[in-house]
């Protein structure tokens, strides 16, 4: 009891006593001019809303209104509200597609300038093609019949599968990942670069290679109907997807089709079709069934975040359409055997070098992450275990709801918020390997060099390990390994964090031109003066609030334990189903925000405030700027 009482009165509180090292890094924002006439001194708004404003002296500011500007810090005098900086160069118009991806990236700190001709120098020579030397030693199974299952457009195609019977009556299984680092040899200019990016960093419309394009999305890419360097793992597998044996080799494939996800479902659903591919794809499909399901009995978290499709104009490059994305069974398909290749890719290269495998591991949440997950379901009557990820997972899958069928994705997605970060980590400087959501003791990333620098060092490890490649001192040397995770680690979540910002700015575009549209939605989260709405259909959430510092306000009753928040007499609960407006504001230029204002259920309520209610009323009227839809005044 007294542990308790402490907890909630006491809380941590410490003092500043000094800055070791200041981070400042060039910002990007806007001109605040001086409304004196002639100064030089201005204000500067950095995009960041964290970062405080900054004084500038610049003769040009007339010019820079209006634009997105960068602003470099210089110091900080203890008397002055706000630290000096300069102007560093001029960004473009705000509000430009160009100007607002500019500023995304370099925000999050994404390399994306053009590569270098020290980099594009050690690029191979043109025309390009096999030779007698790889042909002498890799495995050549250019007879095979594999393809590739991506999403639609996609050019940088990291992986191949292949599925046949042995004369055995086993199946043998292969999945074929780009040799990148068959052209990125150790500590050249161009690995140098790869390792500094560390990822390809996918937005809307755009993408930013780790890699130049030649490579991308021609040397590398496992294109149909070419000859291509691979990095093979072969499985013999009986008819119940149990591994019989594993065998990994340095190969040349050719691709026999280069499918959409759409396009392999449609083979597979379609009983007129027994082509070799379609054959192979059966079989791969069939498999894909066991694995998964054997994973989820072990305990592997089956989780769900909403994810958006944006259909461009082919001219303006705009949104025009945005909607959730619909997955198929195939991509579950191919999800499963690049679960399966890390894994035993994973293994291999931990068995050969304990001290330096490169791994990614996933932690398991204390169990405070927990608590809203528990609400929740409790609010629905429901018990949610956590002591176990296949506690968990058996409980995910047993919370239902009657006539409520996406209750259980609803849920599923508050889950996913409760999950750590997964990370890459070298296996000799840590001695917990376990990945939580995949319930898997030890995971690797092996299946995407194009477009993650981790999977080439795996490439490489597991050459040495097979004797297909030699080996080099960073290789082997954790204390390295250890750094370059660092900064994999870092590269990954930002280019997560950048690719956030480029949906949510394609969103705002999107609505732009929409006026005010009207939609379903659930209730994701309960706070105290405010509810997170997510609307499905566009895989969107977005907050209404309850109180405003200009306007009379409704009673609010909040009770943290529900979690419950009462407006007059209405109860608002997680996952309750509501119907809001959704618009743009536009008002401030450089924030702008996607706002929603609640139509059901009514909240009605008076107040008392006779001056001004019909002046309030009739503008809240006119320019539709109410949080709440409907009131219920009474004009004392």
């Amino acid at each position: 009891h007294l542990k308790t009482f402490y907890s909630s009165v006491l809380k941590p509180t410490g003092r500043v006593v000094g800055v070791i090292k200041r981070n400042w890094r060039p910002f990007c924002g806007m001109l605040s001019q001086s409304m004196i006439k002639e100064a030089t001194r201005h204000l500067f708004t950095p995009a960041d809303r964290r970062i405080p404003r900054i004084r500038i002296e610049t003769r040009q500011a007339a010019n820079l209104v209006g634009q997105r500007i960068m602003v470099a810090i210089d110091g900080w005098p203890k008397n002055s509200r706000y630290p000096n900086g300069h102007f560093v160069k001029n960004l473009g118009s705000a509000g430009d597609k160009e100007t607002e991806t500019e500023v995304l990236l370099l925000e999050h700190d994404v390399p994306h300038q053009p590569f270098s001709q020290a980099v594009l120098s050690f690029l191979p020579q043109m025309p390009w093609s096999i030779t007698e030397e790889d042909l002498k030693v890799r495995a050549d199974l250019r007879h095979l019949c594999v393809c590739s299952v991506d999403p639609p457009g996609c050019t940088d195609i990291d992986d191949t599968l292949h599925c046949r019977e042995l004369e055995n009556g086993n199946l043998e299984v292969g999945v074929h990942i780009a040799d990148v680092s068959h052209f990125i040899r150790p500590g050249n200019a161009l690995d140098q670069e790869a390792a500094s990016r560390g990822t390809t960093v996918y937005l809307c419309g755009k993408r930013i290679d780790m890699v130049p394009e030649l490579l991308s999305s021609n040397l590398c890419s496992l294109r149909s109907n070419v000859e291509r360097l691979a990095f093979s793992c072969i499985w013999e597998m009986n008819h119940n997807a149990e591994i019989i044996k594993a065998h990994f080799t340095k190969s040349i494939i050719n691709s026999k089709a280069s499918l959409t996800y759409a396009e392999a479902q449609m083979r597979i659903d379609d009983t007129t079709m027994n082509d070799d591919i379609t054959k192979s794809l059966r079989g791969l499909n069939r498999l894909a069934k066991i694995l998964k399901s054997r994973r989820i009995a072990k305990g592997a978290l089956t989780l769900s975040s909403p994810e958006v499709r944006f259909h461009i104009d082919s001219e303006t490059h705009d949104p025009i359409d945005m909607q959730s994305k619909e997955l198929k069974e195939t991509n579950s398909m191919v999800e499963e055997f690049m679960l399966l290749a890390n894994i035993s890719v994973a293994q291999k290269i931990y068995d050969e070098f304990s001290e330096c495998a490169l791994l990614r591991k996933h932690p398991s949440p204390p169990p405070s992450n927990y608590d809203i997950l528990i609400k929740a379901a409790k609010s629905r009557d429901l018990n949610i275990l956590t002591d176990s990820a296949k506690a968990l997972a058996d409980s995910l899958n047993n919370a239902t709801v009657e006539n409520f069928p996406y209750f259980n994705t609803l849920l599923r997605i508050l889950a996913t918020r409760c999950m750590m970060q997964a990370v890459y980590f070298c296996s000799g400087m840590d001695s917990d390997f376990h990945h939580y959501g995949l319930a898997s003791p030890i995971y690797t990333h092996f299946t995407s060099p194009i477009r993650r620098y981790a999977d080439i060092i795996v490439h490489r490890l597991l050459a040495v390990a097979i004797n297909a490649d030699s080996t080099y001192p960073d290789l082997m040397d954790k204390h390295k390994q250890t750094a370059l995770c660092n900064n994999l680690n870092y590269r990954h979540k930002m280019a997560q964090y950048a690719q956030r910002a480029s949906v949510a700015f394609h969103t705002q575009l999107f609505f732009k031109n929409k006026g005010i549209i009207n939609e379903e939605g659930f209730i994701l989260f309960v706070r105290k003066n405010a509810i997170i709405i997510l609307i499905p259909k566009f895989g969107l959430e977005g907050a209404v609030f309850f109180d405003h510092k200009d306007r009379p306000s409704p009673r609010l009753s909040f009770d943290s334990e529900g979690p419950t928040l009462k407006v007059e007499e209405h109860t608002f609960r997680m996952f309750d189903k509501v119907k809001v407006t959704i618009s743009l504001d536009a008002s401030n230029i450089q924030h702008q925000r996607i706002r929603m204002a609640l139509v059901e259920p009514v909240v009605c309520f008076c107040f008392l405030d006779c001056s001004r209610t019909s002046t309030w009323v009739s503008e809240m009227i006119l320019t539709g700027r109410s949080q709440l839809q409907l009131f219920l005044y009474i004009n004392f």
